[in-house]
Order: C-alpha cells, then sequence, then structure tokens
C-alpha cells in the first residue's frame, strides 16, 4: 500500500498556522505533500509549522498573503511554483469569525467575513487553477460548517459567506470536472479550536 499517496504534489492551504488549516497541512504533508504555509501575521505560528512538515521529512514554504489581496495571492501562489513546480491542491480554509447582532453589524464586519470566503476562494482558484488546468489533475476544497445548514443568531454575515461559497464550489466543480479538476466543500461540526473572544462560544 503506497504510504505516500501525494507524493510529488503540492498544496496550497490557507489559514494553515493554526487550528484545522494546520492539522489539514500536517496531513498532507505526511501523505507526501510539499506544502505552502499561508497566514496573515503570525509569520512565527506559520514557521512553527514549516519546521514540523518539515520534522516529518516533508518540505514547505511560508507564504504570508491576506487572500483578500489579489496581488498578495498572485504572488504566493507564483512562489508555489517557483519553490514546487505547480500547484495542486488548494485548501480554503481562510476566514473571518465573529458574532455580532444582525442591527448592530456595521457594513465592513459584514464585508469582511463574506470577502474573505467568496472573494478570497475567486482569486485563489483563478490563480491555480491554470496549472491544474495544464497538468489536467486538480482538487479544490473549501471549508464550510454547519451553520448555514441550520442558521444561528448574531452570525448572519457567516451564514450568508458560507452559503454563497457552496455554490463557488459547486459552480468549479461543474466547469472544471471534465478536466481532472474537483472541487468539493468540507463542512465541519463543532471543532474545539484556539478562537478569539469576538468567535463567541461553540454553538450548541
Amino acid at each position: 500500500m503506497d504510504q505516500k499517496p501525494l507524493a510529488g504534489k503540492t498544496a496550497l492551504v490557507t489559514g494553515s498556522a493554526r487550528n484545522i488549516g494546520r492539522a489539514t497541512a500536517l496531513r498532507l504533508a505526511a501523505s507526501g505533500a510539499n506544502i505552502i504555509v499561508n497566514a496573515v501575521q503570525d509569520r512565527a505560528a506559520a514557521e512553527a509549522v514549516r519546521g514540523e512538515i518539515e520534522a516529518i521529512g516533508g518540505r514547505a514554504i511560508v507564504a504570508m498573503a491576506d487572500v483578500i489581496d489579489r496581488d498578495a495571492v498572485t504572488a504566493m501562489a507564483e512562489a508555489g511554483k517557483a519553490a514546487f513546480g505547480a500547484i495542486d491542491i488548494l485548501v480554503c480554509n481562510a476566514s473571518a469569525r465573529g458574532q455580532k447582532p444582525f442591527l448592530e453589524m456595521d457594513h465592513a464586519a459584514w464585508r469582511r467575513v463574506i470577502d474573505i470566503s467568496i472573494d478570497g476562494t475567486f482569486h485563489l482558484a483563478q490563480a491555480v487553477l491554470p496549472m491544474m488546468v495544464e497538468r489536467r489533475w486538480g482538487r479544490i476544497v473549501t471549508l464550510g460548517g454547519i451553520a448555514w445548514h441550520v442558521g444561528f443568531k448574531n452570525r448572519v454575515n457567516n451564514l450568508v459567506a458560507k452559503s454563497g461559497l457552496t455554490g463557488l464550489t459547486r459552480g468549479l466543480a461543474a466547469e472544471f470536472g471534465d478536466r481532472g479538476i474537483t472541487a468539493n466543500m468540507v463542512s465541519p461540526g463543532a471543532v474545539e479550536t484556539v478562537r478569539p473572544a469576538s468567535a463567541g462560544a461553540l454553538p450548541p
């Protein structure tokens, strides 16, 4: 049995300095993939994940970028291509969470959450899909969640972001499926993570 099924592949995992993103990056690295570790601000945490990957015999680089910055995303994809030849796997894990009653939510808070999930995934997919199309192989994974399926108060922006991301993911799957590229969404349930106070308590 092949213990390194992703040997020779490269994965870009956004928001991979901690929590689900970190665990995903380590799992992909254990399966043989080269990893592009991404964070927005905490380079030390991202470098620590890179060190963990190298400690198990993997290869990784750190790319600091905010996914809503198209130029930064393009530069990150180019850095991954320069380091490893191409990007084969994209995991769109970056997100912003916060709890705010709808009538107290300002437009900036509304837009930030939606832009990371939808515009960020748009920028990322456009940056890496040409490489996947050329190689006729690619895997795109987006991160959803249970909240938008059932609805939670004080999280309207997050519910809108994840429902829109579902449509984006399905559209990519339909458009690129005949070129060896899949796009799927994973919707985790409640996961114990390091969370800022603004994220609020885990849903019941």
